[in-house]
């Protein structure tokens, strides 16, 4: 007989909880898990739902494991699990989560080049959705980090909340607009799943350098603007990109914006075998805010991934990146 882990049984226990509270109300699968979630939190219901449902929920929520005899790894495994059953019945196109060992192999770059271990570290991400990426960085690159998150989505935004609580994770989440809503300055590091496609406020994207020329503007350019706003001079910024990201008519604008306020680092190009066609596929462009006392690369860093499940050529590519990360950073010391 399989022994069940710890991550199975809180998904059986999320899923389960998930589903009762569908029974009786009209909530959709990811705003129930955030109901559930918070409900295996506090031990108790977060609804007030009619009596024998109510104990029905209260009696399972007593079997569900103990958060604290977990490890964060585990409860945002078993959270993510459960978040990926309601994206597949959710309609939207946005409610896409970043690959399991895409978040890990972030939170491994991030490490990389955060040299003060004592430190407070401010991370952000204002696409954060339902905090996977973000709480897979805090958990893999091992230090104190502030987390601040943000996202359009209310129900994303209620499902990161709920996820950042259940890892005991220190993150400041906003429901907003992150084009539009200004947020904490001097950021250290930035890690985001750069949102793709046009941005619907012209009158707003009209404040911005990378707006468009006609018609409405990219997302994905005003967002790297406005973080690269909000990072300290030398911060660092992880950005998933598509990789079509510099082959629109607006390329040009972004290469002499990045030009002027950023130094680029590496562009490190995900296995295509990751993804279900190439237009869907991805990279790593990893740049940084210009600052003083910065030894800028002579050449970023260029890169094809192995298959992640090819251990040893990965591991000899990640030992190359260290490397070449250690090498640059180690010179402004």
């Amino acid at each position: 007989m399989m022994i069940e882990t710890n991550t199975e049984k809180l998904y059986s226990a999320l899923d389960l909880a998930a589903e009762k509270i569908q029974e009786v109300t009209d909530l959709p699968y990811l705003e129930a898990l955030a109901e559930a979630g918070e409900s295996i939190i506090r031990g108790e219901s977060t609804l007030t739902l009619p009596e024998e449902k109510q104990g029905e929920l209260n009696e399972h929520l007593k079997s569900a494991p103990v958060l604290d005899d977990l490890k964060a790894e585990e409860i945002r495994k078993a959270f993510q699990l459960a978040v990926l059953k309601g994206m597949k019945e959710a309609t939207q196109p946005h409610h896409a989560m970043t690959p399991d060992a895409v978040s890990l192999f972030a939170g491994h770059l991030v490490e990389q080049v955060l040299k003060d271990k004592e430190k407070t570290h401010v991370i952000m991400d204002p696409a954060v959705g339902s905090g996977n990426l973000l709480t897979a960085v805090m958990t893999q690159a091992q230090r104190d980090f502030h987390a601040v998150g943000g996202d359009a989505d209310e129900t994303l935004i209620k499902l990161a909340y709920v996820n950042a609580n259940m890892q005991k994770k220190d993150v400041d989440l906003f429901h907003q607009d992150s084009i539009a809503t200004p947020y904490v300055k001097n950021v250290d590091v930035v890690v985001t799943d750069l949102p793709v496609g046009f941005y619907p406020d012209d009158k707003k994207a009209a404040e911005f350098e990378l707006k468009s020329k006609k018609g409405h503007s990219f997302v994905h350019h005003l967002m790297i603007e406005q973080i690269l706003k909000h990072v300290k001079p030398g911060g660092f910024c992880f950005f998933l990109i598509p990789n079509f990201l510099f082959e629109s008519e607006e390329a040009e604008a972004l290469h002499k914006y990045l030009k002027k306020e950023a130094i680029i680092y590496s562009l490190l190009q995900l296995p295509k075998s990751m993804f279900k066609n190439e237009q869907q596929a991805k990279s790593f462009f990893v740049i940084r805010k210009q600052g003083e006392g910065i030894v800028i690369p002579r050449q970023a860093l260029l890169a094809e991934l192995p298959s992640f499940t090819n251990k040893s050529a990965l591991a000899d590519m990640v030992k190359n990146i260290n490397n070449w990360f250690s090498d640059h950073l180690n010179q402004e010391q």
